[in-house]
C-alpha cells in the first residue's frame, strides 16, 4: 500500500476515534488540533476509551500498546507533510473547513490525500477549496469510531482509480466496510436517518408517548439497538440540529425541517449526554427521561406563539 502514514486534523470525538483505529491497526498516525491543551484532552480519552474497554473485555492491552507506539499528537501542519492521508475531522461548519484545507494545501506535498469526514456538506465544494480536486475524498465515519464498521467513502470524479482503490484498501485494513455513494447532501445514512430521527422528535411534540416509551417502542417494535431520542443526544442535539438545517436548505423537504423542540434545546444548551441534559437526563447513578423539562420548553413555546398571534 502506498498510504502508510496518516494525519488527522481535530481530536474531537471523531478524530479521537479516527486516529484510534489508524494508530491499533498499525498505521503511523499524526493527530493534531488548534492547541496543546484540546490535543492532550483528546488523547487522553482515546486511552480512557481503550482502558475502559479493556476493563469491560472489548478491548486488549496489545492494542493499548499498538496505539502508544502509532499514535503521537502535534500542533504544527507542518509535522502532516509527509502523511499520505490527511483526513480532516473538524466541527461541521464550512468555514473552519475551508480554513484547514487551504492552509494544508500549502503546506503538504500534491501528492498527498485529502479527504473530509463530513457528515453533511458537499465533498465537491470542498475538494475546490482544497485545491487539489484529483487528491479529494470524502470519508465518512461514524460514532463510535472503534466500534461501527461502517465508512461512506465519495469519490470525485477526477480522483484516478487507482487512488481510489488505495483508499478503499486502506479502509478494509482498518477492519472497516466501505460503501461508494454519490456527493449528495447526507450522503446514504444520513438521507434515510434524519428523517427518523425529527419523526421521534415530533411523536414527543404531539404527546404521543414519554421519551422512554418512544425510545422503547423502537427498540422493542422494531429491533434497533438504540432508540432515536437517546441516539439524538449521543450525537449532539446540536448537531443532528445543523445536519438537518443544512438538509431542509438543500432538498426544501418538510421531513428535513428541524421541529421547534430540537431548536430550543440547541439554544438552552440542551446538547445530550455531553452537556449532561437532552431528552435525557445523565447522572451518575443512570440516565432519566427529561419530559417535565421538555414538556415546560415546549409550553413556553405555545406560550410565545400565542403572544405573537395576539400581536
Amino acid at each position: 500500500m502506498s498510504i502508510s502514514k496518516i494525519g488527522i486534523v481535530g481530536c474531537g470525538l471523531m478524530g479521537q476515534g479516527i486516529a484510534q483505529v489508524c494508530a491499533g491497526y498499525g498505521f503511523s498516525t499524526f493527530v493534531t488540533d488548534v492547541n496543546e491543551e484540546i490535543l492532550d484532552k483528546g488523547i487522553k480519552r482515546i486511552f480512557a476509551y481503550i482502558d475502559k474497554g479493556i476493563d469491560k473485555g472489548k478491548a486488549t492491552v496489545e492494542e493499548r500498546r499498538a496505539v502508544e507506539k502509532n499514535l503521537r499528537g502535534v500542533i504544527s501542519l507542518n509535522e502532516l507533510k509527509g502523511c499520505g492521508l490527511i483526513i480532516e475531522a473538524a466541527p461541521e461548519v464550512l468555514q473552519i473547513k475551508t480554513e484547514i484545507f487551504r492552509a494544508l494545501n500549502n503546506k503538504v506535498p500534491p501528492e498527498c490525500i485529502f479527504a473530509s469526514n463530513t457528515s453533511s456538506l458537499k465533498i465537491r465544494e470542498l475538494a475546490e477549496i482544497s485545491g487539489r480536486k484529483n487528491n479529494f475524498i470524502g470519508l465518512h465515519f461514524f460514532n463510535p469510531v472503534p466500534v461501527m464498521n461502517l465508512v461512506e467513502a465519495v469519490k470525485m470524479e477526477e480522483m484516478p482509480q487507482k487512488i481510489f482503490d488505495d483508499i478503499l484498501t486502506f479502509i478494509k485494513a482498518l477492519g472497516k466496510t466501505p460503501i461508494v455513494c454519490q456527493d449528495s447532501t447526507g450522503f446514504v445514512v444520513n438521507r434515510l436517518l434524519t428523517p427518523y430521527l425529527l419523526d421521534a422528535v415530533q411523536a414527543f411534540e404531539a404527546g404521543l408517548a414519554s421519551v422512554n416509551d418512544i425510545d422503547t417502542a423502537v427498540k422493542l417494535g422494531l429491533g434497533y439497538p438504540m432508540g432515536p431520542l437517546a441516539l439524538i443526544d449521543y450525537v449532539g442535539v446540536e448537531t443532528v440540529c445543523h445536519i438537518a438545517e443544512i438538509m431542509f436548505k438543500e432538498f426544501k423537504l418538510e421531513q428535513y425541517r428541524p421541529p421547534a423542540l430540537l431548536k430550543k434545546m440547541k439554544d438552552k444548551g440542551w446538547l445530550g449526554k455531553k452537556s449532561g441534559m437532552g431528552f435525557y437526563v445523565y447522572q451518575a447513578s443512570g440516565m432519566m427521561g427529561n419530559d417535565e423539562g421538555l414538556k415546560e420548553i415546549l409550553n413556553t413555546e405555545n406560550r410565545e406563539q400565542k403572544t405573537e398571534n395576539k400581536e
